[in-house]
């Protein structure tokens, strides 16, 4: 069980969404796991990453001591480096990929480490069946959302949802992707600058930037 196991979309709109957790097990492999940590993210950095978090800081984290206005105007440059370093406790570790020979490259060097800690792949079905048998691994099992039943239409459209269920710990709220989609339309924010500023509330790190872009441009030129 992931924290991405609910992001919406078919399995089309995952074509450049690849997420590479390592997690270690309480009491079963923990014990100095920090090191290889820290390790397991050094090998996803080599394969251009869109963003990289380690259960508590992402690339793009919030910062101390910020106004609501400060948003906008913060540096959106990525820092890896920090992102490693903030490693100082047993936890999950995880790396966004947009590209699925990044994903499969980083992915065969990671299974050739060896770190003895459980490794997952979250994408489509398809492409984590592809990228595994290209590592030279099989498949051993699959977890994935059935689809959601709302008969009162409580749930916004499947634009907002999209953008909205790629943190899963529920960070980016509805009215904010809403909120981003429209400045879009309005001239107000570019797609980039849109998806830079979802990104920042997601600090676990598995928000897919290059995928929120994305999913902007589209619902933005399905209304034109």
């Amino acid at each position: 069980m992931t924290n991405t196991l609910h992001r919406y979309g078919n399995s089309k709109s995952f074509q450049d969404d690849f997420i590479i957790f390592a997690i270690p097990s309480k009491g079963k492999n923990d014990y100095q796991c920090i090191p290889r940590l820290k390790a397991f993210l050094k090998i996803c950095v080599k394969y251009n990453p869109s963003n990289i978090g380690n259960g508590n800081r992402a690339g793009l984290a919030p910062e101390k001591d910020l106004k609501p206005s400060a948003h906008w105007r913060r540096d959106i440059q990525v820092n890896w480096e920090k992102v490693i370093d903030g490693v100082i406790k047993p936890g999950t570790v995880s790396a966004v990929f947009t590209k699925q020979l990044d994903a499969r490259n980083c992915f065969k060097e990671v299974v050739a480490a060896d770190f003895g800690l459980s490794i997952n792949m979250s994408s489509s079905v398809e492409n984590a069946k592809l990228v595994a048998e290209q590592s030279g691994i099989q498949r051993h099992s699959i977890e994935y959302a059935v689809n959601v039943n709302d008969p009162h239409h409580h749930l916004p459209n499947s634009q907002v949802l999209a953008l909205s269920t790629m943190c899963g710990h529920g960070m980016v709220s509805f009215n904010m992707a809403k909120k981003m989609l429209d400045m879009v339309r309005e001239g107000r924010r570019t797609s980039v600058q849109a998806a830079a500023t979802l990104v920042r509330f997601c600090p676990c790190g598995v928000y897919n930037p290059v995928r929120a872009k994305r999913l902007i441009d589209d619902a933005c030129d399905e209304q034109r």
